[in-house]
């Protein structure tokens, strides 16, 4: 769920090469993983305080209240169902600190449900907020609450929003964005008595920081937080490592603008994973693989039989082993959409799911499952791509300006920055946030980082290896 690669098929906007690899080279990545042994996957992180918590994702009975509230947003000038943003709240309503996190592109709410969970467990008086942006809002989850989802989605009963009949989302950027989020950290500080920690995860970093640097109508948005939270991601060249160029030179974003013009309003990067065309395509199959092995993970796959051909497995699999080779790294899948969980076994007449990496794959069912909220957003808006690249300078550029991009205020940025780095971009993020630290008035920056990791395990790692949380818990516990 990071910035995404163009996808020349659909002529959409995005960067990040790992998507091309995704496009050109995830058939025979998943032809070879047919021969893989059960062997260990990466892993990485030491017990700690948190090994206490289930691994599975069990909640305990004092965070058993997790609502999802919808906050009413200014019209964007699309049906009335989407002039509202989602927020996922665990931990305490009472909290002092509420950690607000946005999710990166094509991330959704249920992104943190778990993390959110470790953090509130060893943190006293802290709650988390996971974002959900306006987009969600136009979803029909409806198939996952019936006995049989796949037969809504794959036989094509749900209602979809195509990009020809949905011209709206050509100007759902970055300025539309961060004023819902704004609404978001405005109903988090409750007027002042509560502190908010903002924070994201990939772009949703990025998105973080362009909100403290936006310029509201005069008001600096750092004045609202007391701290920044960067899960691998960032600014200032924070993806560069992954070996992509930003596009945003002002040739590329007229060339990306006028695209979007011509109707090429959603970023269709996913469809390049060969589940299906439409820009949600990807998004439900992996819904539904998590919901599959979220309720009947042992049980022969029920997904197998639809899964396009480039897909298939010369065997039959469970349905936790069919969620495993849409999300674990062994498969050929890129950095930013896996994990390190384990692999297929390598006997049975259905072979299931052997954990052995730091993610096992029963809380990746738990979190794709949903129905609501769920890890992945269906429908991501090419301006906000474009949007979200040319922020990478944040600075009051030209560029940024002619798009109404307000980044008035980074230098002046003075709150404490976490930062947390992956695998994905080879040092980069950590490269790019000292950087920042140093060209602004933040007193301090605490750095993080686990190189066993891929970009999606900081979310669903295991407690007790989950060197993001660990690490993320002990910013928190120091600011209190």
């Amino acid at each position: 769920m990071s910035r995404a690669a163009v996808n020349p098929a659909a002529g959409t906007t995005g960067r990040r090469p790992s998507r091309r690899t995704l496009l050109g080279g995830v058939v025979g990545g998943l032809a070879s993983a047919v021969a893989l042994p059960s062997g260990a996957a990466n892993a990485a992180g030491a017990t700690n305080s948190l090994a206490t918590r289930a691994s599975s994702g069990t909640t305990p009975a004092a965070l058993t209240a997790e609502p999802y509230v919808s906050l009413p947003v200014t019209p964007g000038g699309g049906p009335t169902t989407g002039d509202h943003v989602h927020v996922l709240k665990v931990g305490p309503q009472d909290a002092a600190t509420v950690l607000v996190l946005v999710p990166g592109q094509f991330g959704a709410a249920n992104d943190f449900r778990l993390l959110a969970r470790d953090v509130v467990a060893a943190v006293p008086d802290v709650q988390v907020w996971a974002f959900d942006r306006r987009e969600e809002s136009l979803v029909d989850r409806a198939g996952f609450a019936t006995a049989d989802p796949l037969t809504y989605y794959l036989d094509d009963h749900y209602t979809t929003q195509l990009p020809s009949n949905s011209p709206y989302f050509a100007t759902w950027g970055l300025t539309q964005t961060l004023a819902d989020l704004r609404t978001v950290v405005c109903a988090a500080r409750d007027g002042g008595r509560r502190r908010v920690v903002l924070g994201g995860h990939s772009w949703g970093a990025t998105t973080a920081l362009a909100y403290a640097a936006w310029d509201f109508d005069g008001r600096p948005g750092y004045r609202d937080v007391t701290a920044l939270a960067l899960l691998d991601g960032g600014v200032l060249g924070a993806f560069d490592g992954t070996g992509a160029t930003v596009q945003d030179s002002p040739e590329e974003v007229k060339q990306r603008l006028a695209a979007i013009a011509d109707g090429g309003v959603l970023d269709m990067t996913l469809s390049g994973t060969g589940l299906g065309t439409r820009a949600e395509s990807s998004q439900i199959w992996y819904q539904l693989a998590g919901w599959y092995a979220h309720r009947d993970p042992d049980g022969r796959s029920v997904l197998q039989p639809h899964l396009p051909d480039a897909l298939q497995l010369p065997y039959a699999i469970t349905n936790s082993a069919l969620l495993g080779t849409l999300v674990d790294a062994s498969f050929g899948w890129p950095n930013d959409i896996t994990v390190h969980s384990g692999s297929i076994a390598d006997t049975g007449a259905v072979r299931g799911w052997i954990d052995s990496g730091i993610t096992p794959i029963s809380r990746v069912a738990t979190a794709y499952a949903g129905p609501e909220p769920t890890v992945w957003q269906w429908y991501w808006p090419a301006r906000l791509s474009v949007d979200l690249d040319v922020t990478d300078a944040y600075a009051d550029t030209e560029l940024a300006r002619s798009l109404g991009l307000r980044l008035l205020h980074g230098a002046q940025l003075d709150v404490p920055l976490y930062a947390f780095e992956t695998s994905l971009t080879n040092g980069t993020v950590l490269d790019s946030a000292r950087r920042l630290v140093a060209n602004s008035r933040i007193p301090y920056g605490t750095y993080a980082s686990d190189d066993g990791m891929n970009h999606l395990d900081p979310l669903f790692a295991a407690p007790d290896r989950n060197t993001a949380t660990r690490s993320l818990t002990d910013f928190l516990t120091a600011l209190r």
